[in-house]
């Protein structure tokens, strides 16, 4: 008997560097996201130029390098750290004779495998076709010249013309679906503020630990790899703070630097339930040389999205991994490992301390004829503990401000 088994790609990685970012940096994550995708990474290439070639992207001297390589060190796939027009990924794989693949093309196989939920799954098919739809339009230019008439309506149109009319058909019915599930969730969101019930957002770059966070502080058994992308659906737990209140705690889909644009327009309802948070913990690797660009690009967008005014806690993770602490620390920022636990308590007092005080903790002293006023605050707020003494009701609650006018004169001191 033979066992088969599926041998791994073999891939190779080219960048052009026109001076607009790191490309070591950027060819660094292109490997990982290779990796994460189960592909092996067997070398890399990149070529200075003042701006990509329009036909093949690299210069044909670099093209006849590449395709050398591919030939004599049996490539399975070129992965391109850029996004290629339908015509640039024709031309490359004439030229090379292998399969090419772009950053977004990657980066969007990785988002269908991760995704669990359903609406995940929708927003990663709608982000393929959108990017798919040009790429076929691309390749008929030729068609597209016919205009019409005679000849080119009916069952006699080509298959690609099919291809296209399916594929706008397929995404306005998943940016219906979408718009619904946004609708759904946006319902959600008015009745937990109705509630008084406040949401905390974890967000931050890919596989900075933000599920090993939500695992160590609620329990809630999010998978947690050191992957990029391990996680692409939202999670939301509920989470205890010192003061006694109960937050919403929300994880959210990793970032990356030059995330393709498909991905934020397909995860947009998404990543807005995150910007609609009352407080934000933007989580980046403190132990990682990219931390400070970790953080910006969380930032900008937030901006984009509109969560420019909502207040972020930096929360600086992997503080395990460091030889020794950084000298300062700002007001809104927590040095924590989701490892070990150090920095929880810390942590937690700064969320409540940034939290909009929504609810004040009192012992109250409640005469046997305010029993109304005893199930309001049990129905607003939260009981800790109820005593039934010759005096009255001894309550230890959590009171909400819109009735704390009715408790304060029963107010006793601890």
């Amino acid at each position: 008997m033979f066992e088969n088994e599926e041998r791994q790609q073999t891939a190779l990685l080219v960048a052009v560097d026109t001076g607009e970012y790191d490309v070591e940096s950027s060819l660094d994550e292109l490997a990982e996201l290779a990796a994460t995708a189960g592909a092996q990474v067997v070398g890399r290439m990149s070529q200075k130029r003042p701006s990509m070639d329009t036909a093949t992207c690299v210069g044909s001297g670099r093209l006849e390098e590449i395709a050398l390589f591919a030939k004599n060190g049996d490539v399975d796939l070129l992965i391109f750290d850029h996004e290629l027009t339908a015509s640039q990924l024709r031309n490359i794989e004439d030229a090379t004779d292998t399969a090419v693949v772009d950053r977004t093309m990657l980066i969007l196989d990785i988002f269908a495998q991760r995704a669990r939920s359903g609406e995940g799954k929708l927003q990663v098919e709608l982000a393929q076709l959108r990017y798919r739809l040009p790429r076929l339009m691309g390749q008929g230019r030729s068609l597209s010249r016919l205009g019409g008439g005679i000849g080119t309506r009916g069952p006699g149109e080509s298959k690609l013309e099919s291809d296209r009319r399916h594929i706008r058909r397929r995404i306005e019915a998943l940016e219906e679906a979408l718009e619904s599930l946004a609708r759904r969730r946006e319902q959600l969101s008015t009745r937990r503020k109705k509630d008084g019930i406040l949401s905390v957002a974890i967000v931050g770059y890919t596989n900075v630990g933000k599920s090993t966070l939500l695992n160590a502080l609620t329990d809630a058994g999010v998978l947690a790899e050191d992957k990029l992308f391990a996680t692409l659906d939202p999670t939301a737990r509920a989470l205890e703070l010192p003061d006694g209140r109960s937050v919403m705690l929300i994880d959210t889909v990793g970032l990356i630097r030059r995330l393709p644009h498909h991905l934020v327009e397909a995860f947009r309802s998404t990543l807005e339930e995150a910007a609609g948070a009352d407080l934000i913990l933007n989580v980046c690797d403190v132990s990682s040389p990219d931390m400070d660009e970790q953080v910006q690009v969380t930032r900008e967008l937030l901006e984009n999205l509109g969560a420019g005014e909502t207040p972020v806690v930096t929360v600086l993770n992997k503080s395990d991994l460091l030889s020794q602490e950084p000298l300062a620390m700002g007001r809104r920022s927590v040095l924590v490992s989701a490892r070990t636990g150090k920095g929880f308590d810390e942590l937690l007092r700064v969320v409540s301390q940034e939290l909009e005080q929504t609810q004040v903790r009192l012992r109250l002293l409640l005469p046997y004829d305010q029993g109304a006023l005893s199930a309001e605050i049990r129905e607003e707020g939260r009981v800790f503990s109820e005593e039934f003494t010759e005096n009255g009701i001894l309550l230890d609650a959590l009171i909400e401000k819109k009735i704390l006018y009715k408790a304060l004169p029963y107010r006793i001191e601890d």
